[in-house]
């Protein structure tokens, strides 16, 4: 049953995790001007992006035991406090170590917030509404890039370096505010005990025990950094300069990626609530759609038409909510005492993936280049699609991980007597669970968590 002033709660947690993502999208809307400031070349600005995901990359465990010891409310908080401290940082440096501190501060305050949100939903709603609400939890957060997009930059442009990132300061102490007058960390109010007995070290170790942690850490790690790595790093100068569109289209496909992301993940989750013993096939469908998009746009012969980069900008973009399936087998598999614990673990594995990534497709790229495979252009088609394509190996580590743990957990669940239907056998059952509810007029349909 839902409980009263739910909705507050996670709206006002909600509104933290969209600031949170304003603030770690704004300075990629202030290259131009960031050069200028701090009299930096490209390389030494992209430390400023690598450091920051470093920390977040980081802090995610930490966190994730944090959040299970003193509760979401207070690391919601200090999120927005870190955060708020980090750009006012920015807002007054002038040299590139100054700026790079303020930086990891929106890093920490940034890996402070989103787990410590998706830990306020088991308490505050009904198990059912849980997959879903974690996908509008995501899509609503990542409005806070349109709002660093606009606003953000407009004041930037108008106003200036040091108005641009105090007001981005304001808007946490606004998300602060918030935090502290609207959450609690569960309906009754009080501050939840140790996560275990053993203390944190014992917490830590059983939620990666469980198989179902380890098999949400290798879904987040499978279908969130394709996207990820598309959207903050390459997928611009692919465009532009490997596949020859123009600036306005590329901008248009980023949009596009944003828009679809936006549309299928309130699908993906009700898909979940009402499949989770499908969680993993639709998991390997979307890896599977994301290697044979890739693949079909890079043995095209010559630049890739403007069609097949908007299904494979589609594909991309579901895994950024399909990754979200992750978090529920966290949710499914652990006990709410270690439920943050085991969040943040599953939460490192995409950006892990990213980080590696990015890393490696930028050393083939230097690596042809220097080896004058690319004929003076650094960004070539062919050196491109080569390069890119080291995300086949990642992704294969991922499949690998996603096959090896859910063996281990149908083993388990053959042990205990639970055998999983046939995918046909449980399809043909949801259909005649719709065709009832359509029978029965003016009824509810069930609103408990179903098994396949």
């Amino acid at each position: 049953m839902k409980h009263r002033g739910a909705w507050l709660v996670w709206g006002a947690g909600v509104f933290a995790y969209m600031v949170a993502v304003t603030q770690r999208t704004a300075f990629g809307v202030a290259g131009v001007e960031a050069t200028d400031r701090f009299d930096a070349t490209a390389s030494v600005l992209s430390v400023f992006t690598v450091v920051q995901l470093l920390v977040y990359a980081g802090l995610q465990i930490p966190v994730g035991m944090l959040v299970d010891r003193f509760g979401p409310r207070l690391l919601i908080a200090g999120g927005a406090a870190l955060m708020c401290a980090g750009q006012f940082q920015l807002a007054v440096a002038d040299s590139v170590g100054a700026g790079i501190a303020g930086r990891s501060l929106v890093g920490a305050g940034d890996a402070l917030t989103f787990i410590s949100v998706l830990r306020l939903l088991p308490a505050w709603f009904p198990p059912a509404r849980v997959p879903v609400l974690t996908q509008w939890t995501g899509i609503i957060g990542q409005l806070g890039q349109i709002a660093s997009a606009i606003p953000f930059a407009f004041l930037l442009r108008s106003l200036g370096w040091s108005t641009a990132f105090t007001g981005a300061a304001a808007l946490s102490v606004l998300a602060l505010i918030l935090s502290l007058v609207l959450i609690r960390n569960k309906p009754s109010g009080p501050r939840p005990a140790a996560a275990a007995a053993g203390g944190p070290e014992s917490s830590l170790a059983a939620a990666w025990r469980q198989p179902g942690t380890r098999l949400g850490l290798w879904t987040h790690f499978t279908i969130q950094f394709p996207g990820t790595v598309f959207v903050l790093m390459w997928g611009y100068p692919y465009l532009v300069s490997g596949e020859q569109v123009s600036a306005p289209m590329a901008s248009f496909l980023m949009t596009f990626f944003v828009t679809v992301a936006i549309l299928c993940g309130p699908w993906l989750g009700a898909w979940v609530g009402r499949h989770p013993l499908r969680r993993s096939t639709m998991v390997l469908l979307i890896a599977g759609a994301m290697a044979a998009a890739w693949l079909a746009v890079m043995l095209w012969p010559g630049p890739a038409p403007v069609w097949l980069l908007l299904l494979l900008v589609s594909v991309l973009a579901i895994g950024g909510p399909g990754s979200m399936i992750g978090f529920d087998f966290a949710r499914t598999f652990n006990p709410a005492s270690r439920l943050g614990t085991a969040t943040g673990i599953v939460n490192i594995g995409g950006f892990a993936a990213s980080l590696i990534s990015m890393y490696l497709i930028g050393l083939v790229l230097d690596m042809l280049y220097a080896g004058g495979f690319s004929n003076g252009n650094l960004y070539d088609l062919t050196s491109f699609r080569i390069a890119l394509a080291v995300q086949f190996a990642v992704m294969l580590v991922g499949i690998a991980g996603i096959f090896r743990t859910r063996r281990i957990i149908r083993a388990r669940m053959a042990s205990e007597g639970l055998d999983l239907p046939p995918l046909r056998e449980a399809l043909a059952r949801e259909r005649q669970r719709r065709r009832s509810q359509r029978r029965s007029s003016g009824q509810e349909g069930t609103t408990g968590e179903l098994e396949d």
